[in-house]
């Protein structure tokens, strides 16, 4: 069974038509379509077959229902790219890297305003689909896609709550020195239900992982890499620069990479099925929330509206 329940999406690209250059160049197809989307932006580098994604995020930097609609149909477009080349040929995606194109914000995590709306209108079919987006999306950044990628992630601004479980469910995580990154999901009487508990207890312990969860602390990259959550510091400006040192480092070691990816797949197995079952619980525990826990997340997310204006105005600034 493939990580993919829903039907894969059905796009056409060029008649397989090959460009010849340097032997040590990859043959891709031309006119490859990797499809068209609103709030990521796309590309394929052909020399280092590493397929850049970039979240472009309007509003407050967080995962809405089409970001998050467009993140999977990216995730599915790279399955079906590498699972129908020509027999025989080379992989033409070894690398996915993800990041964001939000000045300072990797990203805030979960749409508060969507929760807020379905807490008061207990509508529970709406936050598990949500839900349930949110942790393919997760899974597939684990798990290359069940397709032979190793996922990178690069953070370059903040990364809280969901945005903070995106990033540790790459298989390397890049962060830049002095960005923010933490679950604050306790701050109303919920917990991150997207995935934190199982990458932080892979990743870490089960003690780490619920400390750093029930504390709701935010900490610093620099923490987090003394941790083992990051596993590369990058310098402010450099994330995306360490991933290409990474992917030009490691090019050849791929294979070896992605192997022990699927070494850690089995020993500490992880199923979108377990991912499920937890945000389950978490859909759950949201719609149990209390009027006082709903104001909290209301003042979480009027505090998310200002850190954005003010990030944007820095930015201008610099402009």
């Amino acid at each position: 069974m493939t990580v993919f329940d829903e039907p894969t999406l059905r796009q056409t690209y060029s008649e397989t038509e090959y460009l010849s250059s340097l032997e040590d160049r990859p043959v891709l197809p031309v006119g490859l379509d990797l499809g068209s989307y609103q709030e990521v932006v796309v590309s394929l580098d052909p020399d280092t077959r590493a397929f850049w994604c970039s979240m472009r995020q309007e509003g407050v930097p967080s995962f809405t229902p089409n970001m998050l609609r467009e993140l999977n149909l990216v995730h599915r477009r790279i399955h079906q790219i590498v699972g129908e080349r020509e027999p025989g040929s080379p992989n033409p995606i070894k690398f996915f890297v993800g990041c964001s194109d939000t000045p300072g914000v990797f990203n805030l995590g979960g749409d508060l305003a969507l929760f807020k709306r379905c807490i008061q209108n207990r509508d529970r079919v709406t936050l598990k689909s949500y839900a349930y987006g949110c942790v393919e999306a997760m899974y597939n950044n684990a798990f290359g896609f069940d397709v032979p990628v190793v996922s990178i992630g690069v953070v370059q601004g903040d990364a809280l709550g969901g945005g903070f479980e995106a990033a540790i469910s790459f298989n390397v995580l890049i962060a830049e020195r002095g960005v923010k990154m933490g679950l604050p999901e306790v701050l109303f009487n919920s917990f991150p239900g997207m995935g934190a508990y199982s990458f932080l207890s892979r990743k870490l312990d089960a003690a780490q992982a619920e400390k750093l969860i029930l504390s709701g602390k935010i900490y610093p990259a620099e923490e987090m890499h003394e941790m083992g959550v990051v596993d590369i510091l990058a310098n402010p400006g450099q994330g995306r620069e360490a991933a290409r040192d990474f992917i030009a480092e490691n090019g050849r070691r791929q294979p070896m990479l992605y192997a022990m990816n699927l070494v850690r797949r089995k020993v500490n197995t992880l199923s979108l099925q377990e991912l499920r079952q937890v945000t389950e619980i978490w859909v759950d525990t949201v719609l149990s929330l209390e009027d006082a826990d709903v104001r909290k997340m209301e003042i979480m997310r009027t505090a998310q509206l200002r850190r954005q204006s003010r990030k944007l105005r820095e930015a201008g600034c610099r402009d």
